[in-house]
């Protein structure tokens, strides 16, 4: 096992591994609850739902743990399953079939892109200085969706965004779970970030957050697998109509958009705490990693779960020092165990992971530093790309930002030539990616 996950090498052990896993799990758990209440609402049945999100999870993360042997987790892409139900499905009227199927295709077609070299080559591609301003914004877009979920901040019309109101429950447990996070991290003890969400999640009981089991044992229900290829709203085929019709087509080109960069963003996010992002911001062995995302995409539309995607709660379980593919492997396997004890996972709040997320995000702020503010043609794009990604909600769309930005200062500044090729493939395609929006 050592040899196999290179533990030694890379200074870990199997029980921080496990221990690492167990942290992902849980930052991640939430969406066995929400990703079957979104979907739920485009006609997919629920217990299927929570089926197909578990076993998804579970078999993608355990196969980026043996094939990518890096503590990246994998699951239904907030996001993208709302545009499956709510844009796709009711907007559209489309059959959650159908819906599927245009996942299943953009799986596909990303599949592609890096078994052809071109996703690994746009990443090489993009300037140092904006590679650290995309591991920048994925903190902050971390510590905004931890405080979110603790009920630090909430939205607020007048504002946009506020405090939130301190005699909530929720407010409180998050409060307590930063504060035990930073306490234990300052001590240095080990599962510094696990141990917070324990300890909230325990205060949470009193509280009326955490929330008591409604059952122990779930059933198991298998009837959206092979989603893709059932019969959709009109008796035709879901793979056939989104294959043949255009405007779908087009659907699939801005999913795979998103998914084609938020997966780069996200890797570079775990990279930092998981210590194999290199210094000029390359991560290591990033192929494999491209690989399995992309074909969990797919596996997400075949099995009726939406989109898999490389989770960037991933980064709390390399924070609490996570180094190898067996983080993954323990993350998925409970992932396996949830489809059956869905009720019991359920239970652990949100908010009792909000100090896991908001440490990761303070983490990885330190690499504001490696950027030339003085510079605008490196320091203005960055900017976007840090402030877009938390202001937009959306990795894709902050990276896309700052992409746009780079080659419009490169041209006005008469910098034009630092613009590498795949650069302006990538901006041109985010315009298109924006004008389809």
């Amino acid at each position: 096992m050592d040899q196999f996950f290179k533990l030694a090498e890379r200074k870990s052990s199997v029980g921080t591994e496990l221990r690492a896993g167990l942290t992902t799990f849980l930052a991640m758990a939430y969406i066995i609850v929400v990703n079957p209440l979104i979907l739920m609402d485009g006609g997919v049945p629920m217990t299927a739902a929570v089926t197909a999100t578990c076993i998804g999870a579970g078999i993608m993360t355990i196969a980026m743990g043996v094939f990518a042997n890096r503590p990246l987790a994998c699951a239904s892409g907030m996001g993208i399953n709302s545009v499956v139900a709510y844009t796709l499905c009711l907007d559209m009227g489309l059959g959650w079939q159908t819906a599927m199927a245009i996942i299943f295709i953009e799986g596909i077609a990303i599949l592609l892109l890096v078994l052809c070299g071109l996703r690994e080559a746009i990443m090489d591609a993009i300037p140092v200085t904006l590679r650290h301003g995309i591991s920048i914004g994925l903190g902050l877009f971390i510590a905004m969706i931890g405080l979110k979920n603790g009920g630090v901040i909430v939205a607020n019309e007048a504002t946009m965004v506020s405090l939130g109101n301190i005699n909530d429950p929720v407010f409180l447990v998050g409060i307590i779970s930063i504060i035990f996070t930073v306490i234990f991290s300052s001590m240095n003890i080990k599962g510094s970030l696990l141990w917070g969400i324990i300890i909230a999640a325990l205060c949470g009981i009193p509280l009326g957050v955490t929330a008591a089991p409604s059952s122990i044992v779930a059933p198991l229900d298998f009837s959206t697998f092979g989603a893709p290829f059932m019969p959709g709203e009109d008796g035709v085929m879901g793979v056939v109509k989104a294959l043949t019709t255009p405007t779908l087509l087009l659907f699939a080109f801005s999913l795979m958009m998103s998914d084609f960069f938020d997966t780069m963003g996200t890797a570079m996010a775990v990279a930092k705490p998981g210590e194999f992002l290199t210094e000029d911001g390359r991560v290591e062995d990033i192929k494999p990693i491209l690989i399995v995302d992309s074909i969990a995409a797919a596996v997400g539309g075949a099995l009726g779960a939406s989109s898999i995607t490389t989770f960037v709660e991933s980064a709390s379980g390399a924070a609490d020092g996570g180094r190898s593919g067996l983080t993954s492997i323990c993350t998925g396997v409970l992932f396996l165990l949830a489809a059956f004890f869905s009720p019991i996972i359920g239970c652990i709040s949100s908010a009792a992971t909000c100090g896991a997320l908001v440490y990761v995000g303070f983490l990885m702020m330190s690499e504001v530093t490696e950027i030339d503010w003085s510079d605008i043609i490196e320091g203005f794009p960055t900017f976007m790309i840090i402030v877009g990604v938390p202001f937009t909600y959306s990795i894709s769309n902050g990276i896309g930002l700052g992409f746009i930005s780079y080659i419009l200062v490169a041209a006005v500044t008469g910098n034009i030539k630092k613009v590498r090729p795949l650069m302006w493939v990538a901006g041109i395609a985010f315009l298109a990616y924006f004008l389809l929006l």
